[in-house]
This record gives C-alpha cells, sequence and structure tokens, in this order.
C-alpha cells in the first residue's frame, strides 16, 4: 500500500467533502426531524456518497464517456441542484419541520452534490489515474475520509437544540446566501470549462 497515496486521497477528499461546513446544512435540512431519524440520514447519505466516489473512481471516466457528459456538464448540474435548494433556503421554504417520509434529503442534496460534489468525483478520478499501482491506497483514503465525514456531521445534529429557533432562521438565511454563492461559483467554474476552453 502506498502511504502516500493514500494520505493524498484522504486530504483531497475530506476537504472537498467539508463536513465542517456541511454540517450546518445538514441541520437545516433536517429540521423537524427526530434524533433517530438524522442519524439514518447521516447514515445513508454517507454511504451513498461513498459509492458514488468509488463509483466513479473506477468507472467514472467510462460512465461519463459513455453518457458523452463532461465535468463542465456535471459542474453546471450541481450548480443548479445547489441553487434550488439555496433559494428555498432564502425563502423560508425549508423554516417549517418536515419529517423524512414526505422529503428525503440524504440522496439529494447531502450525498450528491454537498458529500459526493463535482469537485469530489474529478479529485477520484483523477488520483484513480495517476495512481495505477496504488489502487487500493486510493479506496482506503476515499472510505477513511469519508467515515471521518460521517463522525462529523453525526455529531452536528447534537447542536440544534442550542440554537434556538431565532438562530435557527438567522443561520438558514445565511447559510441560504452562501450555498447559492458556492452554488454560482460551481456552475460558473462549469460553464467556463465548456465554453471557453
Amino acid at each position: 500500500m502506498d502511504i502516500s497515496v493514500l494520505v493524498k486521497t484522504f486530504v483531497a477528499v475530506f476537504v472537498l467533502a467539508d463536513a465542517l461546513g456541511n454540517a450546518p446544512i445538514f441541520l437545516v435540512l433536517t429540521k423537524g426531524m427526530e434524533s433517530e431519524q438524522r442519524d439514518n440520514v447521516v447514515n445513508r447519505a454517507s454511504i451513498v456518497a461513498t459509492g458514488v466516489l468509488l463509483l466513479f473512481a473506477f468507472g467514472g471516466k467510462w460512465i461519463l464517456k459513455y453518457l458523452e457528459i463532461s465535468m463542465g456538464s456535471l459542474r453546471v448540474a450541481g450548480g443548479l441542484l445547489l441553487l434550488l435548494i439555496a433559494l428555498q433556503m432564502l425563502q423560508g421554504e425549508l423554516d417549517t419541520p418536515v419529517v423524512d417520509e414526505t422529503r428525503d434529503v440524504a440522496i439529494t442534496p447531502l450525498a450528491f452534490p454537498l458529500l459526493a460534489g463535482p469537485g469530489t468525483l474529478t479529485a477520484v478520478m483523477l488520483l484513480m489515474s495517476e495512481s495505477p499501482n496504488a489502487h487500493l491506497s486510493v479506496v482506503v483514503g476515499i472510505v477513511s475520509a469519508m467515515l471521518v465525514t460521517w463522525f462529523i456531521v453525526r455529531l452536528s445534529a447534537r447542536v440544534d437544540h442550542l440554537i434556538g429557533p431565532e438562530g435557527a432562521v438567522i443561520i438558514t438565511k445565511l447559510l441560504g446566501f452562501l450555498l447559492a454563492a458556492l452554488a454560482v461559483e460551481i456552475g460558473s467554474a462549469g460553464i467556463r470549462e465548456l465554453f471557453l476552453t
């Protein structure tokens, strides 16, 4: 096992998955859920994100090539998806408690594109192609990073009762604005890649 490749993969995936940045968004999206429901959402989101990352690590280039989808298009789609969520947050549509039966946020937007976004998918594809003799190291790096991410996001649910209703509204609006900016950044990077390169 190549330790340098493992460490490089771990750092890249952990930073791009941005567990600390996504933890507050998770709290907003799971408002109104019981503790057990939130834990289930985190578990499903982490498993799906890890599965997607491993799938793209091994077959991403072929999948995109077969479907004739460029990374630029993937970035634009991810940006649009995040922008829709951000607009809902800014308009207060996510302020009302909604339980898991009516709104499943584990797959979208938590697993994809927040935890396993275009940047993370690109990184694992590149790391796998750059390390043809160290695939195991890349896989262990991905799984380790997602385990740490799972742990951080899972702990964030315990903070929910500390912020109170007013704090939740303020945080929702602020995060909606920041998420909108992130969505535009991801989408514009995709547009530049599609039309200016």
